[in-house]
């Protein structure tokens, strides 16, 4: 049945010459029992409990309390009566929920899937994808939009898992024992509390080895990145969809993405970045709330690092985490901070009235509410990535030369004085050549665009390779090193 003829056969019903009697019999039926049991009696003569004779009502007290009975009987029908309303609705929502899960499948698996490169960035494919993809095809998008740039094999998994194993079995005989149980010990703790509403993950059920295989064998293969907690999450995510060796695959690849990496090794330069370019956005979308959260000492990492590291399956149930990775995948790591955004205006009318401790503990973990994926989708959705016309990859890393130049410091951030980050070139040139090598970038006096990137802590070791170099587009390498599109490695 489509959706048009469920909601003609609606009209009609509510139409028929039967409606009103129907209506009439749901309504009795909705009646709560204990309204129908309650009696209204008068006051016994005596009472057997207290042993004491009680004098008669009163006319106007008897009738007071029939109308005070009169009235919790009527509170009670129209309490009930909403709730069956209310309960009519969900399942008329949920109906057409199925109905639309089952018309995009048909989309995705006939039209998108077959023809993926040439159609998922398609006005049809990123509509129906902003709807959230039918859990059929959820984890086939998944695996094809995050790839395997780490050319992973199942032959490597098998390896890296038999390692696990042996070392899982063999922990206390092994040299690398110490940092491996601390890892192996986080995992046990933290698998126990990875979705407990679903009851899969845990000691016993379905799930439990398989995620521990998955994490175990991952620490063997990257020891340098190793467990971190909200990990579990991540990798619990996609074993609902997943087959196994595609869950290793797509988990490796997930971490080794530039945001992801970043949060989990702990890489604070660059995690200062995202947080600084967050504020920008926070200010620029819900300058109220910004303001509040200045005032208050709020900030991105008190709630941020939590929601990416669980990649919110910490803070959102997980229907609602499951449409918000989706749109992660569609869009990529600006979706995770806007989504940030989107909460924190569903939210804001609270959040103007908390101090510092009170917004910690909500933002943790916000309320859980009816329609909440509706409600928070529409804030979302209120909540464009612009400055100007420039979006979150164009905005991030200017974002913060502007402020480093204009010495606001919204960020959060601790910019260094011009002395010590002029001082590479100093050291490398001499007092009087520090603008050498920029003669061709037009700096007219000014301080080199480059060395902007020594505000937020970039090594000099890094730098010397250019220091000899005539770039004529300083901007962008100096964006480039911001941004941490370069390192000294390169």
């Amino acid at each position: 049945m489509s959706l048009q003829e469920f909601e003609a056969r609606q009209v009609a019903a509510r139409c028929s010459p039967t409606h009103n009697a129907a209506g009439q019999q749901s309504r009795s039926k909705a009646e709560p029992l204990s309204t129908t049991a309650l009696i209204l009696q008068d006051r016994p003569p005596y009472d057997h409990f207290l042993s004491v004779n009680l004098p008669a009502k009163s006319a106007e007290e008897t009738q007071r309390h029939r109308q005070q009975y009169e009235e919790m009987v009527a509170a009670a029908k129209r309490r009930e009566l909403v709730a069956a309303e209310r309960r009519q609705q969900l399942m008329t929502q949920r109906f057409r929920q199925e109905v639309e899960i089952s018309h995009a499948t048909l989309v995705w698996n006939q039209h998108i899937l077959p023809h993926w490169e040439a159609t998922r960035d398609s006005r049809r494919a990123r509509d129906l994808w902003w709807g959230g993809l039918p859990p059929s095809v959820r984890g086939r998008v998944w695996s094809l939009v995050i790839t395997n740039e780490l050319n992973i094999t199942t032959e490597l998994y098998e390896i890296f898992l038999s390692r696990a194993k042996e070392k899982w079995t063999n922990l206390s005989s092994t040299n690398d024992g110490a940092s491996l149980a601390d890892s192996l010990e986080i995992i046990t703790r933290d698998i126990s509390g990875v979705l407990p509403s679903l009851g899969v993950f845990q000691k016993g059920g379905p799930y439990h080895d398989l995620l521990q295989s998955i994490l175990g064998a991952y620490i063997c293969y990257r020891p340098d990145v190793g467990y971190v907690q909200g990990m579990s999450s991540v990798a619990a995510m996609l074993i609902l969809n997943m087959d196994e060796v595609d869950v290793f695959i797509s988990f490796s690849n997930l971490i080794n993405r530039r945001c992801q990496l970043a949060f989990y090794r702990g890489q604070h330069q660059l995690m200062l970045r995202y947080f600084g370019a967050f504020q920008v956005f926070l200010q620029e979308s819900l300058p109220r709330l910004f303001l509040h959260f200045q005032s208050s000492g709020v900030t991105p990492d008190l709630y941020l690092l939590d929601w990416i590291l669980s990649l919110y399956l910490k803070p959102l149930p997980l229907e609602v985490a499951c449409r918000v990775w989706d749109l992660f995948f569609r869009d990529g790591e600006e979706f995770l901070f806007r989504t940030a955004l989107g909460i924190l205006k569903l939210h804001q009318d609270v959040l103007l009235h908390m101090d510092l401790i009170s917004t910690a503990q909500f933002l943790s973990r916000p309320p859980v509410e009816e329609l909440l994926s509706d409600r928070l989708f529409s804030c979302i959705s209120a909540t464009p990535m612009m400055i100007g016309n420039r979006n979150w990859s164009q905005n991030t890393p200017i974002i913060l030369l502007t402020h480093t130049r204009e010495g606001r410091t919204n960020s959060g951030l601790t910019p260094r004085s011009e002395t010590e980050f002029l001082q590479p070139w100093v050291r490398l040139h001499g007092e009087n050549s520090r603008f050498k090598v920029y003669g061709d970038s037009h700096c007219d006096g000014r301080v080199p665009e480059l060395a902007l990137g020594f505000l937020y802590g970039l090594e000099p070791d890094s730098m010397e390779k250019t220091a000899d170099l005539r770039f004529p587009c300083l901007p962008e390498l100096a964006l480039g090193y911001l941004y941490g599109l370069i390192t000294g490695e390169d």
